[in-house]
């Protein structure tokens, strides 16, 4: 009886430690959800990859140095924040990335967008894939960039700092409307946001922009009423423009024709150009992740306050 006892108290105890572990195998998971749905990872990856401008944004904000980045020199010149680590290896371009480098780099993940999908199944045999298509015309670009941070937040453990971040740009937010109501204490302008794509021909941003977004953070209206889109922008003739009237007119850097437009008659006679009420904002990625909102209010804060200190 002593020995049928015993056996039996060791069958039970391996049996708790057999469920402890699988009770703990299924707790380790880290089940996130991307455009494609829900995807599982036993651990949280180390190793990014970024195709995407967007995802370089997000995975440096949470504190991760992605491995691997498609155009760098390009992220430099047109996101410019966060500031990209030396570390990162450049991979090609955005759409048509080096796969044989990638491969070399042995990501644990690729985080992709839109303009690689085609190329999903050549790289899941490098590495698993996560896709976020953030940007589309049924859904708010705003709260999807949120919802794409906090779900790669989770996928690398980074989730309070997510949090910490989101606050942060809340806070920012109203600090920025603060000084704004300040300089212009009869009432903020109407702003229109816009790129140049030439001296002709312009990007105007409208709903479900991320300029317009930012714009609407800090208390501002659009001066002009651009139909809602997938990425929030309509390309018009700059001739258009004179649709601004005498509201302010801000425009995206870079933009390599200034002296080229200065010179324009038609450019000079519009109402906004003859009262100085236009100016450049620093780059900032317009198609961008969660915090480049608050990079975005805050470049056009700068420039609403030098176009107030101007008058």
């Amino acid at each position: 009886m002593l020995v049928l006892t015993s056996s039996l108290t060791h069958i039970k105890k391996a049996l708790v430690a057999i469920s402890c572990c699988l009770l703990s195998t299924a707790y380790g998971e880290i089940r996130i959800t991307d455009s494609d749905g829900e995807k599982t990872f036993s651990e949280h990856p180390t190793r990014i990859a970024t195709l995407n401008w967007e995802l370089t944004e997000n995975a440096i904000e949470l504190g991760v140095t992605p491995i691997a980045v498609a155009d760098i020199k390009g992220y430099k010149e047109w996101v410019a924040r966060p500031v990209l680590p030396d570390a990162s290896d450049s991979i090609g371009d955005r759409a048509e990335p080096n796969l044989t480098k990638l491969a070399q780099l042995k990501p644990d993940v690729i985080l992709i967008g839109a303009a690689v999908k085609s190329l999903q199944s050549r790289l899941e045999k490098i590495a698993p894939v996560v896709f976020f298509d953030t940007y589309q015309k049924d859904h708010n670009n705003a709260q999807a960039a949120d919802e794409t941070f906090l779900a790669l937040a989770k996928l690398l453990g980074k989730e309070e700092i997510a949090t910490q971040k989101l606050d942060q740009r809340t806070a920012v937010f109203a600090k920025l409307k603060a000084q704004l109501d300040a300089k212009y204490p009869e009432g903020l302008p109407k702003v229109a946001s816009m790129r140049f794509a030439s001296t002709t021909s312009v990007y105007v941003y409208g709903k479900n922009s991320m300029p317009e977004y930012a714009l609407a953070a800090l208390g501002i209206d659009n001066a002009l009423s651009i139909d809602n889109s997938q990425w929030g922008v309509t390309q018009k003739k700059i001739r258009d423009l004179r649709e601004v009237n005498d509201n302010v007119l801000l425009y995206f850097q870079p933009f390599y024709e200034e002296e080229k437009l200065n010179s324009s008659p038609l450019w000079q006679a519009m109402p906004f150009v003859q009262q100085g009420k236009v100016a450049p904002v620093a780059a900032t990625w317009t198609y961008g992740g969660a915090m480049s909102l608050q990079y975005l209010a805050e470049a056009i804060t700068t420039a609403l306050l030098g176009i107030a200190n101007n008058p």
